[in-house]
């Protein structure tokens, strides 16, 4: 059975990121991007702040057991001529901007392949990722490791998230958040990261089918079906890890991200993981099908209890709107 509106609860009360939480990313990453604009030293170069990743595509989740939730965000740095001939420069730059700040630099701060992290204590952290856009006319960002430029497009990126995510009437996203809380919550596929899933999830929308079947992604259960049959069966047509292009025509791919050995697991668990949501999507007994669906999302997944109230978490005045939308219990709809 579908049971709608026990994936509403498992949704709004397990797996989707608090308001609070998300208003405390808005709240960190713009002081940090304030620490930033602020500094004497690179703070002229500092030109915007831009939410990437699952915080800006709106399928981020709330972390499993003791993982940490983060926000990534493009920093805006005007192009340096300086700097042109060692681009990991700009990491350097920004992580150096953070280490002499009073506060920033007394927190753990670190420099990766492509960004600045920040973390703190109560279980999350911030991405800051270097973006650039060159006199040439490339956006880019910084490859520390092998001190180049990478091409990106995160506008081209959330266009296309949006086009897919409309298609389904919302569902792409909320599919996307269960899949990424199947793989945390159950240790399932791990190693596949959530740019590769949420690729190969919204590759798999097709208009097409909508047209031959108008119900095709008629709510969150039935479209969680057919993405995961879907990409089930792209799956099983190519034992080999296949190329996942950047779908927003950057001209890049996630190759790097993944490995054979962790494409083919992730293949396997898919083909397991579609047979089991199969299962418990047509099985007709209620309770049945109810612990079916447990048996993959957990205890999470249940009938709303009583009416929920929508002040679990606190309102507010929403500068997260910009890029969440928040759902009636107060986790990201």
């Amino acid at each position: 059975m579908q049971l709608t509106t026990c994936f509403n609860t498992l949704l709004t009360d397990t797996v989707n990121l608090s308001r609070f939480k998300l208003e405390l990313l808005d709240e960190r990453a713009g002081k940090v991007y304030r620490a930033l604009k602020d500094d004497e030293e690179i703070g002229h170069l500092v030109l915007d702040k831009i939410p990437q990743g699952s915080w800006a595509q709106r399928t981020i989740i709330d972390p499993v057991g003791d993982n940490e939730f983060d926000a990534d965000f493009l920093l805006l740095l005007e192009e340096n001529p300086d700097w042109h001939d060692s681009p990991k420069t700009y990491i350097d730059k920004v992580y150096a901007a953070l280490h002499r700040h009073r506060l920033y630099g007394e927190m753990p701060h670190s420099r990766k392949c492509r960004c600045v992290r920040l973390v703190y204590k109560n279980s999350m952290h911030v991405d800051i990722v270097p973006y650039v856009q060159l006199s040439d006319g490339r956006s880019v960002i910084v490859n520390r490791d092998d001190n180049c430029w990478e091409a990106t497009d995160p506008e081209g990126f959330t266009t296309w998230m949006r086009q897919q995510d409309g298609i389904t009437g919302g569902n792409l996203r909320k599919v996307i958040r269960l899949m990424k809380y199947l793989r945390d919550h159950k240790n399932s596929f791990t190693g596949t990261r959530s740019i590769i899933l949420t690729t190969l999830l919204g590759n798999q929308v097709s208009e097409t089918k909508k047209l031959l079947d108008p119900g095709y992604y008629a709510n969150v259960p039935t479209t969680l079906l057919h993405l995961v049959q879907d990409l089930n069966t792209y799956l099983q047509a190519n034992p080999t890890k296949p190329s996942i292009a950047d779908p927003s025509g950057s001209g890049v791919t996630f190759d790097h991200r993944w490995t054979q050995a962790t494409y083919t697991y992730f293949r396997e668990r898919i083909r397991v993981h579609a047979a089991e949501i199969e299962d418990a999507y047509h099985e007709p007994d209620k309770e049945t099908s109810l612990g079916l669906w447990q048996d993959l999302f957990g205890s999470g997944f249940k009938e709303p209890e009583t009416q929920q109230s929508s002040a679990k978490f606190p309102a507010a005045a929403s500068s997260v709107a910009a890029v969440t939308t928040t759902g009636r219990s107060g986790r990201a709809g």
